[in-house]
């Protein structure tokens, strides 16, 4: 497949009169939200084929992504006071096993092994709100019903402080982390 991807690379210049590159400088003012809306315009505006299309849009989308570190750094933007507190959950978290998978998104952090077990997000300028996976504990303490998570967690711990991160929110989140096999 990779050879066939740069084949195609390769004969798009003779094939469609613009290189790759090219193709990228043509379709990043139009700011499409829809992979669809992209291919159409090329298909429709250039008279690309809908293969060379696709694959113009496919590859643009995909290097103009925002970067994990990215995507962490927005969610924090405004918010740079909590990023410490951020980073000791996500190590404490990360080294609980080599099978957890941290995959930012816009608003969260998720945490997952087999399925996700925890979900990090800053709530307020001041707060992150830790997410978790304990079906069938009953809240308690710190430990809220989901709150704004909704059906994505099952309970949701306050984080205020770094110091707010001890030995019960450590218990917690290891609890999580062993219930998601």
């Amino acid at each position: 497949m990779e050879q066939a991807l740069q084949s195609m690379i390769d004969n798009m210049p003779e094939k469609t009169g613009k290189s790759l590159q090219q193709w990228f400088e043509v379709l990043a003012p139009e700011n499409f939200d829809k992979h669809g809306v992209a291919v159409k315009f090329l298909k429709d505006q250039h008279q690309v084929t809908h293969g060379f299309a696709n694959t113009i849009v496919t590859l643009y989308r995909q290097q103009s992504e925002p970067k994990d570190e990215d995507l962490v750094a927005l969610q924090y933007q405004g918010k740079e006071d909590l990023l410490p507190t951020y980073q000791k959950l996500a190590d404490l978290i990360g080294e609980m096993g080599k099978d957890v998978k941290v995959t930012p998104k816009k608003a969260t952090v998720s945490f997952i092994r087999k399925h996700q077990f925890a979900l990090v997000k800053p709530a307020t300028k001041k707060r992150i709100d830790v997410g978790l996976k304990l079906k069938g504990i009953e809240p308690k303490g710190i430990l809220e019903d989901s709150g704004p998570f909704g059906a994505m967690c099952t309970h949701r711990i306050q984080i205020n402080s770094l110091e707010d991160i001890n030995d019960e929110v450590i218990k917690w989140l290891s609890k999580a982390y062993e219930m998601s096999v």
